[in-house]
């Protein structure tokens, strides 16, 4: 694929983008990457750390609510996504959350011909004092992995500023793009 096909995709999974109000409102001077990762070519083991024992992962199956107040913590534009409609994957700390992601289906798109299925983490947060340990790109990992597995072709970045961070299990920049558009 090509640039012009990325801009396509976007505006496929995520139309009239840029009129919405929250890009709209971004600083002028922010520049965020959406980023993509096929499947077929995702390495389970290009990011390995080793985590304590106390560390786990899973869907989350607890009360809501309880999960916004976390979330919360986070950025709290993103509460309003955790929701009935969404599956949540987290990372756990002695069964508390340390950090959480939608899994997020983004539909079967048309490129060049091809019918492509691509899915996602989003909303991707660690709660402050669980930060820089490791716990989230790891759960990213597994949940790219999930993807993977349920046999999404490719897994999508939306809307980010931190891509050298995803970078390291694979992901790549496809467009930069500000409040003004596409770069």
């Amino acid at each position: 694929m090509n640039k012009q096909d990325y801009i396509l995709l976007l505006n496929s999974i995520h139309p009239d983008f840029f009129e919405s109000e929250g890009v709209r409102s971004q600083p002028e001077e922010q520049i965020y990457d959406e980023m993509i990762l096929s499947l077929d070519e995702f390495d389970i083991h290009k990011y390995d750390k080793d985590l304590d024992d106390n560390i786990t992962f899973g869907f989350y199956d607890g009360d809501l609510d309880d999960l916004k107040k976390e979330v919360e913590k986070v950025d709290q534009h993103w509460v309003q996504y955790y929701n009935e409609k969404h599956r949540v994957y987290c990372g756990y700390i002695d069964g508390k959350v340390a950090s959480f992601c939608l899994i997020e289906d983004m539909g079967i798109h048309n490129i060049n011909g091809r019918k492509i299925k691509i899915g996602g983490p989003g909303c991707v947060g660690s709660i402050p004092e669980y930060r820089h340990k490791g716990i989230g790109l790891m759960m990213v990992k597994h949940v790219t992995q999930i993807l993977k597995e349920e046999n999404y072709d490719y897994s999508y970045i939306h809307f980010t500023g931190v891509a050298p961070w995803y970078a390291k299990l694979g992901y790549q920049t496809t467009i930069k793009w500000s409040k003004n558009g596409v770069m």
